[in-house]
């Protein structure tokens, strides 16, 4: 009977210990989630850009059919290097122009856009990358270029 109790202890240590690391990868998960947050709201992010120092990064896409833009997601936005440094630099604003019906924005949200790109991307430039200030100054802008995200920043921090 001693030894089935003894491999039950040693079960119950290895399940709590899996059950640990488990609890413990999801919460590095979520904090590398966290670490760029993508705003909608131009109020909004101004007022975090204001509280916390930062310029704010518009980006005007259409993310379900512009190439440049999608590659400017997945090279730039979505590498580690540009996570790191935005999260301390910026605050990350999405204009996003889907034309894909299941994409399709809340009215609300399709008027804000609009709203921005009437200021900041009268052209209807896509992608459109604005660098302002916390006040709503442009800074600076670009567009697509492929280029290593080390580049792409060097770029932006030089507004």
């Amino acid at each position: 009977m001693e030894p089935l109790f003894k491999k039950i202890k040693e079960t119950l240590k290895i399940v709590k210990m899996r059950t640990l690391v488990i609890l413990l990868l999801l919460i590095l998960t979520s904090f590398n989630l966290s670490a760029q947050e993508w705003q909608t709201d131009f109020t909004k992010a101004k007022e975090i850009a204001n509280q916390e120092h930062k310029k704010i990064l518009l980006v005007f896409q259409g993310s379900d059919w512009c190439a440049p833009c999608i590659k400017l997601d997945r090279k730039i936005w979505n590498s580690e290097k540009f996570k790191t440094y935005a999260k301390d630099h910026f605050v990350m604003l999405k204009a996003d122009f889907p034309r894909r019906k299941k994409n399709k924005l809340s009215l609300k949200q399709e008027e804000n856009n609009k709203n921005l790109a009437a200021k900041y991307n009268s052209k209807g430039y896509f992608p459109l990358v604005v660098v302002l200030d916390d006040k709503g100054s442009v800074l600076g802008q670009l567009g697509y270029k492929n280029i290593k995200p080390t580049a792409y920043i060097k770029l932006l921090s030089s507004f």
